[in-house]
């Protein structure tokens, strides 16, 4: 194997929806851009494949949001459980009413292939091996890539590779297990209602012995004869969520299958899922994680895809400063995600008590409280409230951030160690 250098402006480390639009803005903003992958494209990846409006807003900004909602596009979401149902609009705010959903193996390459349109240079099949330091600067990343050794020399790194962030590790990234956790199973089943203009979540999610899990199932139409099917529940080193998700997503769908016409459960996959900011060491002298590789996702709903948009789009603004990350990056983030990822962090560790759901859950789906509240709960769990929104909900929802901030001043949050 032999061994080359190779120099650019921006190496970025995984190809997902995060790496990809890292990549993407920072070719836009004139940077020589390198962004790898270690398997080939198209690839697959757990996911529930649901594009909530925040997300289409963040492909809006690349100029990409019609290659998606072209195909299909959702209203929002119907939120099922304990003898009642909500039906929960997209409200009509900073991000629009139009969500989404498609496959990850769309999706992804999609993404990666606008990054190639506009520049930016890609190798499949490359795994990010190791790391080579000047003092705190990283100064090589040793990629193994075609039967070759390259040492790729680049001014900024970016690391996008995902919840386990294999390459993160070599830099030092801890999961704090002791914070909530997801797991969750995903599968493709035919249906007749594929197009469907609602994501659909059932929030009394029970086991084959009837027990109610700390988590939700879901079916998210994809408009191309399919719908993603699958469940997630909540844990903790504490309360284990003690269940096989792929067992438990089998039985799900044999629930839904007489109103779904589903047809057998395919591709069946599975994941860990840090959420809410639960990790550590997440940038350096000129490195940062992103994504799903930093924890930020939404730990009432598991959704990650826009934030992790959101965070590539950050990270690359800071590239123009030119200053060391180590805690520049981390201070970005709590900015931002922090009160309101501690916030969601803490309602979803009360889902895995016991006997929690079975005191809310059918206060929350039946009657006018129903009514009232889940469309709210709907709002939170697609990520919908910004900084500029100023209706009560808005103001509830940070003024609640604010105080679990001050009350969980020593929780793991993007902390230096």
């Amino acid at each position: 194997m032999s061994v080359q250098n190779q120099h650019v402006d921006v190496l970025v480390i995984g190809a997902g929806p995060t790496g990809s639009t890292a990549a993407l803005h920072a070719a836009d903003a004139g940077f020589d851009t390198l962004l790898i992958d270690a398997a080939t494209f198209p690839r697959d990846k757990t996911c529930g494949d649901g594009l909530t409006p925040r997300a289409i807003h963040q492909l809006t900004r690349l100029g990409l949001a019609e290659r998606v909602t072209g195909n299909y596009h959702n209203n929002g979401l119907k939120l099922h459980g304990y003898g009642g149902s909500v039906t929960a609009p997209w409200p009509d705010g900073y991000y629009g009413t139009v969500g989404s959903a498609m496959p990850r193996t769309r999706f992804d390459a999609l993404l990666v292939d606008a990054a190639v349109e506009r520049g930016v240079s890609l190798w499949q099949g490359a795994t990010a091996a190791d790391v080579e330091f000047d003092g705190a600067r990283l100064a090589g990343v040793v990629v193994k890539h075609a039967g070759v050794e390259v040492t790729v020399r680049a001014k900024y790194v970016l690391v996008a590779d995902g919840v386990r962030s294999t390459f993160g590790k070599l830099l030092g990234r801890q999961w704090h297990r002791g914070e909530v956790y997801g797991i969750a199973a995903r599968s493709y089943c035919s249906s007749p209602r594929h197009d469907d203009p609602w994501m659909h979540s059932h929030v009394e999610l029970r086991d084959v012995d009837g027990g109610i899990q700390p988590g939700y199932g879901w079916i998210f139409p994809l408009g191309d004869g399919d719908v993603n099917l699958g469940c997630g529940a909540l844990s903790t080193d504490a309360r284990p969520a003690k269940i096989n998700t792929k067992k438990l997503l089998q039985f799900y769908a044999e629930q839904q299958r007489e109103d779904w016409s589903l047809g057998k459960p395919r591709e069946i996959t599975s994941a860990l899922l840090p959420m809410g900011g639960a990790v550590s060491n997440v940038a350096g002298r000129n490195w940062m994680l992103l994504g799903d590789a930093a924890a930020c996702v939404n730990a009432l709903n598991g959704e990650g895809i826009d934030y992790g948009m959101e965070t590539a789009e950050l990270a690359v603004q800071l590239l123009h400063e030119g200053k060391d990350f180590t805690l520049l990056w981390p201070d970005v983030l709590r900015a931002n995600y922090g009160e309101a990822f501690l916030l969601a962090r803490t309602a979803a560790r009360l889902l895995t008590y016991p006997n929690f759901l079975p005191l809310v859950g059918p206060l929350g789906l039946r009657g006018p409280v129903g009514a009232t509240l889940m469309p709210a709960a709907a709002r939170l769990m697609g990520n919908l409230i910004t900084d500029e929104d100023r209706d009560l909900l808005a103001r509830l929802w940070r003024l609640a951030g604010r105080g679990m901030s001050a009350v969980r001043r020593d929780t793991p949050l993007w902390s230096a160690g």
